[in-house]
């Protein structure tokens, strides 16, 4: 028995996944509740549920249907199975013991996200509240209905990111535009990696978000001294130490952001294929996809860029340079697509050239 059966039985599945429009012979309780529920939801905007005693779906309504293009049929499958995000035993448990609990109403309302490679996942505030009631009283089956609240949620991130960026603005002499071209660069090599299909987890969100969170890679450097963030010439040894800190300080500052992914970019885009690099020494694919990607994005911009101890450097010259590095600072498979598309992140930069 697996942890999920000790919190509740799961039917085992059946040989061949059943259709939801077959959903009779597997004992649907076609009782005035479900069938006026069916009738009320079936063809409105708001997707709604119906749920057994055990969470599986055992009907769905048009608009729900709508959100799964993963899926060839609308097939019987556990709750977890459409929103991944409450799978972990701990919250099932919660739920169920909710759900069985008459002082609850036997009702749950929470946040679930619906996820699939070919969109970007849609979140919900979802409420499961009792359809039918068993000889014993207790629920037999349950209706859900979802709100669906993607676009709030994913402008309320954006906003505190953005809050965050603009601070390190303050600190840091690199531009707003160099911010945008490691955006861009970072999704054009995701894009590509994605195109190649050797990355599953690598989907629209993982786009999306690398395409705005690649911006974030710095922002530890609000914990840097302006001293040492702005001086012009070498670090001292010492001095080299405090600036490698940003990476420690900026996992630290996004640590409670509910995206890990911006943490993965701020902790190790400094992190070498080699092992050579900081504040871990990780080499090889135990740095995380997003780190490797976000660097080479910045390094190309920063070697284009002109700064106070240098010039900038021809888009021949940096081409030159990250060649040299591949298998040593970059991962080989991220220079590729470097090398093949270069003329692309030289497209980026001249059309967010920063002004003199």
């Amino acid at each position: 028995m697996n942890d999920l059966e000790e919190i509740y039985e799961i039917p085992e599945e059946p040989e061949e996944i059943l259709d939801i429009s077959s959903q009779i012979d597997l004992g649907f309780p076609e009782t005035v509740q479900s069938e006026c529920w069916k009738n009320r939801y079936d063809n409105v905007a708001v997707p709604s549920l119906i749920l057994d005693s055990s969470l599986n779906v055992i009907w769905m309504n048009s608009a729900f249907k709508s959100l799964l293009i993963d899926d060839q049929k609308y097939q019987i499958k556990h709750i977890t199975q459409y929103f991944p995000n409450i799978k972990e035993i701990k919250k099932l448990k919660e739920i169920y013991n909710t759900l069985k609990d008459k002082n609850s109403g036997y009702s749950w309302k929470g946040r679930v996200v619906s996820k699939n490679q070919k969109t970007r996942s849609e979140v919900a505030n979802i409420i499961i509240i009792p359809l039918d009631f068993d000889e014993s009283q207790t629920p037999a089956t349950y209706s859900a209905v979802l709100d669906l609240v993607t676009d709030e949620y994913r402008e309320m991130l954006r906003n505190m990111f953005s809050s965050l960026l603009e601070a390190s603005k303050l600190k840091d002499n690199d531009t707003g535009n160099h911010i945008e071209r490691v955006n861009q660069y970072s999704r054009f090599i995701a894009d590509v990696l994605k195109s190649q299909g050797k990355h599953p987890e690598i989907d629209e969100d993982y786009l999306e978000d690398i395409g705005f969170l690649a911006a974030m890679h710095d922002v530890g450097k609000i914990g840097t001294p302006d001293d040492i963030l702005n001086k012009n010439g070498s670090l001292e040894p010492w001095e080299r130490e405090v600036m490698n800190e940003h990476t420690k300080n900026g996992a630290y500052i996004l640590s409670t952001y509910p995206n890990q992914m911006a943490k993965q970019i701020a902790l190790h885009h400094h992190e070498k294929w080699d092992g050579t690099g900081y504040p871990f020494g990780m080499a090889n694919h135990m740095i995380p996809l997003c780190a490797r990607i976000v660097a080479l994005a910045d390094v190309y911009d920063a070697l284009r860029m002109k700064r106070s101890y240098k010039d900038s450097f021809s888009h021949e010259k940096t081409k030159g340079i990250i060649k040299d590095l591949s298998g040593t600072h970059f991962d080989p498979d991220i220079v590729k697509i470097f090398l093949a598309h270069d003329l692309d992140f030289d497209n980026i930069f001249t059309s967010l050239t920063d002004n003199e």
